[in-house]
């Protein structure tokens, strides 16, 4: 069956219990899917989900949505398929139930045959909910992709193929394709099932047909086996892609129903002397965690944003990501797919027990099943896919329930696909909390202010209690994963020799050691940062506070109106922070030296950071402070030291520092004044210049400026088009500490869907059309609607008037980014 987009057409309103609906109906708002309909309330320092949800409330929503059901589909199948629906979903067709789902990330289907009225409007409605039921932001209601697709009584069922490339060598590659054939007629057909596979040039490269019969009421499984000569492997800096058209063919060859599956050919092998092999070939996971929401615009998985995040991702540097701690969408693994990043699919944050008051713990027992089979049949056929894992800080994990249960999972996985790598995020640090406090296992050494210090959680994680309460659930996966427990690294060497790690969740600022340990360990395959793109909720777990800041955090949580996480390596709008050049340098991915200013206005003040927390620094010289304030200056660089130069004079040189000197490694630090001029870092490696960069004070009065990602996008609302709005001078320099309030306008076929300036405790609605900038940026979202001219313009009191055009044409989507 053929997916079909179903995403226009729908509303949105908060639910009411019945009579409240007939007495004063709520407004509903018309809208285009993927929506987050949590996104545009009003945030409130007392709301339940407090820090948690970045101070978003909870919602109870229902979309509704009008269709006509043509005659002919009365000897069809109709399928509504969810993407995702946060959360407790429950889907009614014309007033029945159709469907319900409680996980908020699991993908599920509709069967709408039985209640559709044939020639007739029909009406669907879908209730969804949100409450005390995360530890993060989760947006609500449909915030992910709907399909319709419409079959023959005799169909390939949705997800009804599994391609496999069993064995792969540089001359031949076996593809074996598990095609599943549904009969839903009164009688029993004969088929021919044909499989077409195209590269990525459209060529078909090869095609075979198969005949088969299938009973009434039954599924057929189909197996069709085909070589492709000289085949162009799907790797990190080449990921080529294949397609498989399949068909079911009845007399003269009729097309009776088809499906089109992407998939790559490619190899993954795992083993403790040579690490992760991709294709025969030796790599190391230069990961990053990433949540499901995509920042302005709220949890809303519009296919151009899932593909722009996964680009920038990669263009900083990483190579793989960890979908902390759900099931990714779909467009995110296309996305993954179409540019070479490695995908780990997590299932989930709970297990049996519960880490918020509402959470999925509460269904887990009955709905495991069912949502670890939607995860890795979502995932199977992508090549981006290399993972599962299974869960996330379990906390039970030390018990025997915890056990039973993990080693189901395990095997579950394995039985729906045998081809790919399993793993589980173990935070051994909660496992001892959780077995000495919740358990009662007075066996377990427990103190816990000695175990939340650094020096206290790093020896509990190497500990002989960690050692025991968590080797079984290690055992059960193929990939041990650990959480924030390098100590391991070295002793799981000699304790565990046939154990394979993955750094599954690290502090991001601790790099310089960690992949020291994945250069040293061939058993320690990679290492995921958290995280890599900053997201909504966990207010203020990343964040750096001064000693007189008003509203001080408490612990990992900061206080309204704080709203982002702030522990991005990259911000929510997509502009790489400070911390994402360091660890390109670490990586040994960068030669370019890159600077680093620490804000002179607070120059002096103590700053305290948490252990996801980096500098308060900008790479800018455009400070408005006088001449001759102090100013510290860090140079980040793999080179053996740095010379600062401010206009050509020398302002010194210092070495650049080494892991293991005690301090964190890669920087050059100056202590110097401001004073207005070109900045430069000149890098140095046994005596000779390796590189050098600068960076410049403003020359003039900074302007808005305006930038368009891409100048042409498709006209369909799947696309988006990204537009910069920056106070900057004549030569580009941006405005650092310019806030301007600036109101953007859309003409054409689109919608301004969002306004965001990435300020981490902003006050100012995402939906706004008016925003101030922040460091000097804002970034405008605009949602085409249909083909023409949409002009986006930008208009500030003291910062002047800017406009930027962009051409949405009918075309296919394309939604990679321009060079």
């Amino acid at each position: 069956m053929i997916r079909q987009p179903f995403n226009r057409g729908w509303t949105v309103a908060p639910a009411q219990h019945l009579f409240a609906a007939v007495v004063a109906p709520a407004p509903r708002k018309d809208i285009v899917l993927p929506h987050d309909a949590m996104r545009d309330l009003p945030r409130d320092p007392a709301s339940a989900n407090g820090s948690h949800s970045g101070y978003y409330p909870g919602a109870h929503v229902v979309h509704e949505k009008e269709f006509t059901a043509p005659l002919e589909w009365r000897e069809r199948s109709v399928i509504l398929e969810f993407e995702g629906v946060y959360r407790d979903a429950v889907v009614y067709l014309n007033g029945n139930l159709v469907a319900q789902r409680p996980s908020g990330y699991s993908p599920f289907a509709a069967v709408l045959d039985p209640y559709l009225r044939f020639g007739e409007d029909n009406t669907l409605r879908v209730e969804a909910r949100a409450q005390q039921d995360s530890r993060w932001y989760t947006g609500v209601g449909i915030y992910r992709n709907v399909h319709l697709a419409v079959g023959n009584t005799v169909h390939i069922p949705l997800d009804g193929v599994v391609i496999t490339t069993p064995s792969i060598d540089d001359t031949l590659a076996t593809v074996d394709a598990a095609i599943n054939v549904r009969n839903e007629s009164r009688t029993t057909r004969s088929v021919r099932v044909r499989a077409r596979v195209s590269n990525a040039d459209g060529v078909i490269v090869v095609e075979r047909s198969v005949p088969a019969t299938v009973l009434p009421g039954e599924t057929a499984l189909v197996r069709v086996r085909q070589w492709i000569a000289e085949p162009r492997l799907w790797d990190l800096d080449d990921p080529a892609l294949y397609r498989m058209e399949t068909a079911l063919l009845g007399e003269g060859d009729t097309v009776l129903d088809e499906d089109a599956t992407a998939f790559g050919i490619r190899a993954i092998d795992v083993d403790p002397v040579r690490g992760l092999r991709l294709n025969g070939r030796s790599i190391e996971l230069r990961g990053g965690c990433v949540h499901h929401d995509n920042g302005p615009l709220g949890s809303a998985a519009i296919d151009r944003a899932e593909h722009r995040k996964a680009e920038r991702i990669k263009a900083a540097g990483f190579n793989a990501v960890r979908s902390a701690h759900n099931g990714i969408s779909r467009a995110f693994l296309d996305a993954c797919d179409r540019i070479g990043l490695l995908v780990m699919d997590e299932l989930s944050d709970v297990w049996m027990t519960g880490k918020s008051s509402y959470d999925s713990s509460l269904t887990f027992g009955d709905w495991w099943e069912r949502d670890l089979e939607a995860l890795v049949v979502a995932g199977r056929n992508h090549p981006s896919v290399f993972m599962y894992s299974i869960g996330n800080e379990i906390l039970e994990i030390g018990r025997p329930g915890a056990a039973v249960i993990g080693r189901k999972l395990a095997e579950k996985v394995r039985e729906l696909d045998p081809t790919r790598l399993t793993t589980n995020a173990v935070n051994g640090l909660v496992s001892v909390i959780d077995s000495a406090v919740t358990a009662r296992d007075h066996s377990v050494p427990f103190d816990f202010n000695a175990l939340l210090s650094a020096d206290g959680s790093s020896a509990v994680n190497s500990s002989e209690a960690v050692t025991r309460l968590t080797e079984e659930a290690h055992a059960q996966v193929d990939v041990a994963g650990i959480n924030y427990g390098e100590t391991r690294y070295d002793s799981d060497a000699e304790l565990f020799p046939e154990r394979i790690i993955v750094g599954t969740e690290t502090f991001p600022g601790r790099l310089d050691r960690l992949w020291a340990l994945v250069k040293k360990h061939p058993h320690v395959i990679g290492d995921f940062a958290w995280t890599a793109w900053d997201h909504v909720g966990e207010a203020g777990t990343g964040r750096a506070h001064y000693d007189d800041d008003p509203l001080p955090p408490t612990g990992m949580s900061s206080p309204y109106p704080w709203m982002l996480s702030q522990a991005g390596t990259i911000d929510i709008n997509g502009v790489r922070r400070p911390i994402s050049f360091w660890r390109e340098v670490v990586w040994g991915l960068r030669v370019e030296p890159f600077i680093a200013v620490h804000r002179p206005q607070r120059h002096g003040r103590t700053l305290t950071k948490s252990r996801w927390s980096w500098d308060d620094v900008l790479s800018s010289w455009a400070w408005e402070v006088p001449d001759a304030s102090p100013v510290t200056v860090d140079v980040y660089s793999d080179a053996d030291e740095i010379e600062l130069l401010l206009d050509g004079a020398s302002l010194g040189r210092a070495p650049v520092s080494k892991p293991d000197e005690g301090v964190r490694g890669f920087i050059a630090r100056f202590e110097t004044e401001y004073r207005r001029g070109e900045l430069v870092a000149v890098a140095f490696r046994a005596g000779e210049e390796a590189g050098r960069s600068a960076i410049r004070s403003l020359d003039g009065l900074p302007m808005l400026r305006a930038h368009a990602e891409r100048e042409e996008i498709a006209a369909d609302p799947s696309d988006l088009a990204y537009v910069h709005f920056d106070l900057r001078d004549d030569a580009g320099t941006l405005a650092v500490d310019g806030s301007e309030s600036v109101r953007v306008e859309v003409e054409g076929p689109a919608e301004l869907v969002a306004l965001s300036s990435a300020k981490p405790d902003d006050v100012e609605p995402f939906g706004s059309d008016t925003h101030r900038t922040f460091q000097g940026r804002l970034l405008a979202i605009v949602r085409p609607m249909a083909a023409g001219e949409i002009r986006v313009r930008a208009v500030s009191e003291t910062a002047g008037a800017v406009e930027v055009t962009i051409r949405a044409s009918a075309m296919e989507p394309d939604l990679a980014e321009e060079a």
